[in-house]
């Protein structure tokens, strides 16, 4: 089948690379624009528009799709990308992490006669955790299972009809870092099912996403990264793993404000009735203990500024002097 994919990031990329070795044929790729990024600050091509270029595969990254808008540059990209659209020949549109909306006029295109429309990877059980960050929210919510959805594309956020369905359980210290990898391989596995059913009986069953138990993912900001010790150990540690990789929890000591990168709720732990939240309460062999509103945490990695990740007992043994209490601050807001 001839495919043109729309998608950005490595998770997307990924589903790309198993489509193209299936033998399928991705005739256009749709990204977004070159960012900069690193400590030079250099532009970069994202890592769908890398496979692309590797492929010879033409390559559109307009700043838009919708035509309607009022700054002409964009206004150009936008229209040259739907009369590309129009023009090429294909059979379906995969997209996948793309991080544009389609407006509705993009996806006609994708259903016209002949043509099987438009297939988005969404890396949830839909109709939980619609939006931008369901790997993240999944973990932070303390979901115990999540999974893939192959969804046939219309104009609501996330709200079309599932094609395929795959579910498996999120392992009790999964970071939202080794569930994308899951998921990415998982998405992978059933866009290529799709296409290959696709192309052999032209036909999927579609199924209607439940009207009851739909929760939105909001997209994960720089400002949720600072950990509240007045909740429960529970809520912090879900928090940690989910935000590993971006934005990275947060927490401070001093003047020095620490990354927290990977945390679990441990089997014993040291006494701490009468400390206060965000109390350091000791040390393992490798890791610290840290009393939280409601119980206690064991934090296994963290990262000094401008440091490296590492264990988080390395990581506070120069601070510790002898009688010493350490002590994370708390949120202001979270302060009685």
């Amino acid at each position: 089948m001839k495919i043109v994919f729309a998608g950005t990031p490595e998770f997307a990329a990924q589903a790309m690379r198993a489509i193209d070795e299936a033998g399928h044929e991705i005739v256009l790729v749709l990204t977004q624009p070159d960012r900069r990024a690193g400590r030079g600050m250099h532009l970069q091509a994202s890592p769908v528009k890398q496979f692309a270029i590797a492929k010879n595969i033409p390559v559109l990254q307009p700043e838009t799709l919708r035509r309607n808008v009022v700054d002409p540059q964009k206004k150009i990209q936008a229209e040259d990308a739907y009369k590309k659209l129009l023009e090429i020949d294909f059979d379906a549109m995969v997209v996948v992490a793309y991080g544009l909306i389609l407006p509705q006029e993009i996806l006609d295109i994708s259903e016209r006669t002949g043509r099987h429309g438009s297939f988005n990877i969404h890396a949830s059980l839909l109709p939980r955790w619609r939006g931008a960050a369901p790997i993240q929210r999944a973990i932070e919510s303390g979901d115990s299972k999540t999974g893939v959805c192959i969804m046939q594309m219309d104009a609501g956020l996330d709200a079309g009809d599932t094609v395929m369905v795959e579910e498996f359980d999120i392992h009790p210290n999964e970071t939202s870092a080794s569930l994308h990898d899951r998921l990415a391989a998982l998405g992978a596995k059933l866009i290529v099912k799709t296409l290959d059913q696709l192309e052999r009986s032209d036909q999927l069953q579609r199924s209607p996403q439940a009207s009851q138990g739909i929760t939105y993912a909001e997209k994960i900001t720089k400002d949720e990264a600072e950990v509240d010790w007045s909740k429960s150990a529970q809520e912090i540690d879900a928090r940690i793993r989910a935000f590993n990789p971006f934005p990275g929890a947060s927490s401070s000591i001093g003047y020095l404000t620490f990354k927290l990168w990977d945390s679990r709720i441990p089997k014993e732990t040291p006494s701490g009735e009468r400390a206060s939240a965000g109390q350091v309460l000791g040390f393992s062999n490798e890791s610290v203990f840290v009393k939280c509103g409601t119980g206690v945490i064991e934090i296994l990695e963290m990262q000094k500024p401008g440091g490296k990740r590492i264990q988080a007992k390395l990581c506070l043994q120069g601070l510790c002097e002898v009688g010493e209490v350490l002590r994370f601050q708390v949120k202001e807001n979270s302060r009685s």
